[in-house]
């Protein structure tokens, strides 16, 4: 079967797996889930977490979180480097920065999207949160843009990794939540951002991400209605592979 992935809107961080996969340029398909809606119980046979991203892969197998599957279309990839063989020091350097992506700089953006999604509005508890949140995207948006100094791509090479479709996808969150403007203080990740969001697979992303549809210059091959998992792994599999 083709791998499907399982993406959220709005503006969610499984918009990088999107990304990988049409740089990838192999075929998958995509099942949207709006975050804001009840969330489908079906999605519970893919992550019983009920959060996004996650995947299908061809074998049919459950993948969850974007480090994962991103590593996953990376390797799937590494003829072209969008990612590395395991084992590799390339390898490590794009794992370390997926950890460091996902960890550190997903975790400055935790208290704004506390406040964002619980809806708190406690003048004792908001000031703080608010306050915490902007000092730590801060800080590691002033140690992005020093290290993207001179570099037209997160590892310093000549193509993106999926590295690169991580930072997009979470980079855009400090302008969501108006905590800056990249172009006041932060000029390497400003111009690193431009140029990510004029390439033919971002825009793809935005757009599917946006109203759904787009053109795209990959491999994707159409959404899937999240009912089609309503049945055991085997009948969805072979489902799959007929259609």
């Amino acid at each position: 079967m083709e791998p499907i992935i399982f993406y959220g809107v709005p503006s969610g961080c499984s918009l990088a797996s999107v990304i990988a996969s049409e740089w990838l340029g192999q075929p998958y398909h995509l099942v949207r889930i709006e975050m804001m809606d009840k969330w489908p119980q079906q999605f519970a046979q893919v992550n019983p977490r009920m959060k996004t991203p996650a995947m299908l892969t061809a074998h049919g197998d459950s993948l969850t979180e974007s480090l994962a599957i991103l590593q996953h279309i990376g390797q799937r990839g590494a003829a072209t480097g969008l990612g590395f063989a395991p084992g590799t020091p390339d390898a490590d350097r794009l794992a370390s920065m997926l950890s460091y992506l996902v960890t550190d700089l997903f975790a400055a953006f935790a208290p704004l999207w506390k406040l964002y999604d619980a809806g708190i509005d406690d003048p004792a508890v908001k000031p703080v949160l608010r306050k915490y949140g902007e000092d730590s995207v801060r800080a590691e948006y002033a140690y992005l843009d020093q290290l993207l100094d001179g570099r037209n791509w997160l590892l310093g090479g000549t193509r993106p990794t999926v590295a690169d479709a991580y930072l997009f996808a979470i980079g855009r969150w400090a302008e969501y939540h108006k905590v800056l403007t990249l172009e006041e203080g932060y000029p390497n990740l400003a111009r690193y951002m431009r140029k990510l969001a004029q390439d033919p697979a971002v825009r793809f992303a935005l757009d599917i991400e946006a109203n759904g549809t787009a053109h795209s210059s990959g491999g994707f091959r159409g959404h899937l209605s999240i009912t089609q998992l309503d049945m055991s792994k085997a009948s969805f599999t072979s489902t799959l592979a007929a259609a």
